[in-house]
């Protein structure tokens, strides 16, 4: 074998291997979000608030589970919005329009019109063998059944819908003077043009020029949100389950099931998890197109939003997510500032373990804590804006204490 051939299967193989530890950091079990929007017609900015929200995409520590209504439009301030107890208007909504029934039906890839499902997503998501999974279910074993419950317990009632209300800040007063200050410059700057020989067009263009990027700045630079954010999650417990495989789910097209769902519909229901609202701090307008307000509302927004789902996840331990680890050797994840890493940080490490039924669980096996000058910042933009640690890629971790973590393990924060 020439030496050639030997480097071009050493390059394959390598290769391979490569395409599999992506493919194996992508597959572990997330939880379910549907992210919707309560936006204010009467307020600054609510178009382009709009804009921005839509373009951001669900955080990749989760499963995308949004539906097709992803904007809710109110001509006034939504009552205690400040409030962390149930929002009556938010939950009436949730509930008018059955979205928890909806949220069910897309987890089935349920067709409305005949009531036929199927497992597809639930394997995917749920990282089932397909063929294993479909004969279980065909002979109707008590593995199928403890698949099922599985599915259900780890993937289905792991189903949470965000509901943000969004506000522009007026901060009009203070940035006001941002403009002042730069019109003062440009003045002088004028003038100093004047006393080099410049002609009075070209001052008078270096001034209008000046002018523009001055009321740019006025209105980004002082561009700020508060966002509250109110979580649910889907109920699905063994009765739910139950009904729905018995009466209402079926692998062909059934009229009686199809009846039998729409009848359950006002049935299914999502429980108030809690509240938390964005701090609404200064974001920086280095790395944004002065000449584009839109990229800063998008920046301003998402990085208030991404506040926010590490708020809830700090809150409610139900909605922490669990992340692959992706080297040993330093231990490495691809994990950072954007959701909420700190120096103070500890996160377990959790070992996949599969029963003889097919079913998962998670088993602690130590606890590592973030190395503090490597901590990658992944925020929105913080590439653009030069930010420390925005290129590194992960966060490099040390052991704490139990078993040296391996690739593939998962850690979630503690």
């Amino acid at each position: 074998m020439t030496g050639t051939i030997k480097t071009v299967i050493i390059l394959l193989l390598l290769s391979a291997a490569l395409c599999s530890t992506a493919q194996d950091e992508n597959r572990y079990r997330r939880s379910s979000i549907y992210s919707i929007l309560i936006n204010h017609s009467e307020q600054n900015f609510s178009e382009d608030i709009r804009k921005a929200f839509l373009k951001i995409p669900v955080p990749d520590k989760y499963n995308d589970h949004n539906l097709s209504v992803k904007v809710v439009t109110l001509g006034k301030k939504l009552s205690g919005a400040s409030s962390d107890k149930e929002n009556e208007q938010i939950t009436a909504f949730l509930d008018s329009n059955q979205i928890a029934s909806r949220l069910v039906g897309r987890w089935f890839n349920r067709d409305i019109y005949t009531g036929e499902c199927n497992m597809d997503l639930v394997k995917e998501r749920g990282m089932y063998d397909a063929t294993e999974f479909d004969k279980e279910m065909a002979a109707r074993s008590t593995r199928g059944i403890a698949l099922l419950e599985d599915a259900g317990e780890d993937l289905i009632g792991n189903t949470f819908v965000l509901v943000n209300d969004i506000r522009y800040v007026d901060k009009s007063k203070t940035t006001m003077w941002v403009g002042i200050g730069l019109a003062i410059l440009s003045a002088g700057a004028g003038a100093a043009m004047v006393a080099n020989g410049a002609s009075l067009s070209q001052v008078n263009s270096f001034n209008q020029s000046a002018q523009n990027l001055a009321t740019t700045i006025q209105n980004i630079k002082g561009f700020k949100v508060k966002i509250n954010t109110f979580l649910y999650r889907l109920v699905w417990d063994k009765e739910v389950a139950s009904a729905f495989y018995e009466n209402q789910y079926s692998n062909a097209p059934d009229e009686a099931k199809r009846l039998a769902f729409e009848a359950a519909r006002a049935g299914y229901r999502l429980e108030y998890v809690g509240k938390v609202e964005s701090r609404a701090s200064e974001t920086s307008y280095v790395g944004v197109n002065l000449y584009d307000p839109q990229a800063m509302v998008r920046k301003v927004c998402q990085r208030a939003l991404d506040e926010n789902i590490v708020d809830l996840q700090t809150e409610f331990e139900a909605f922490r997510t669990r992340t692959p680890i992706l080297t040993s050797e330093p231990i490495t994840a691809s994990i950072g500032l954007k959701e909420g890493v700190s120096k103070k940080s500890k996160f377990e490490v959790l070992e996949r373990v599969e029963k003889e039924d097919g079913t998962i669980s998670y088993k602690r096996v130590g606890v590592i804590a973030p190395d503090p000058d490597l901590i990658w910042d992944n925020r929105y933009m913080a590439v653009e804006e030069g930010a420390p640690n925005s290129l590194l890629g992960k966060t490099t971790f040390h052991k704490v204490s139990g078993s040296a973590p391996m690739p593939g393990m998962l850690i979630r924060e503690m």
